[in-house]
């Protein structure tokens, strides 16, 4: 199981797709986080709204100008950046024979953006994501369902992903468990996890 931002998809930037976003739209990061990230997006991303129906009444009010569409376009676009190196590890434990999928926190439209238009559905063998879920990391319900979507026991999975309160929460299920870094390799991470098994 892995996770797909700050993992196969990386943040060269510290402040996300949204750095460039008051000069390139003309609409303050800042009061996009206050407005609708803050507020709404907790929701949407455990699937109890959908993004536009949030982001829509809030564009209207805080950048009549800005589409939707545009908005949803231009974020996806500038948070597409594959981890090419770490995929291609993938793929050879893949190639193994390892069942590889994606345990994510995403809304629905961004998931199918990353599963079909980024052709992340070529290189891993199923997504599961929160707003499809139900739940977001770190709720154990996340893992639970996951769990039983797959019938994967916790001991049969290794989990990859890049905070601490997610993989603390996923140990707690017995899943094996290990913090994404770009200083060590897949098969590295793999070793230090089952060297005591």
């Amino acid at each position: 199981m892995v996770d797909v931002d700050g993992v196969v998809v990386a943040h060269p930037h510290p402040q996300g797709w949204s750095h460039n976003l008051e000069q390139d739209l003309g609409l303050s990061r800042e009061t996009l986080q206050e407005c609708f990230f803050r507020p709404h997006f907790g929701d949407v991303l455990r699937g109890r709204a959908t993004l536009r129906e949030r982001l829509e009444p809030v564009l209207r009010q805080i950048a009549p100008e800005l589409t939707c569409d545009r908005l949803i376009e231009y974020w996806f676009a500038n948070d597409a950046n594959l981890n090419l190196d770490l995929l291609a590890q993938l793929e050879l434990a893949r190639r193994e024979g390892v069942k590889v999928h994606l345990a994510t926190v995403q809304e629905h439209e961004r998931a199918q953006f990353l599963w079909n238009n980024l052709g992340l559905a070529k290189r891993f063998d199923a997504i599961h994501y929160s707003a499809d879920l139900g739940w977001a990391k770190p709720a154990q319900e996340f893992f639970i369902e996951i769990e039983r979507r797959t019938g994967f026991s916790p001991a049969e999975i290794f989990f990859l992903d890049d905070k601490i309160e997610n993989l603390e929460a996923a140990r707690r299920r017995q899943w094996h468990a290990a913090l994404w870094s770009e200083r060590n390799s897949l098969q590295e991470l793999l070793r230090d996890v089952f060297k005591d098994s």
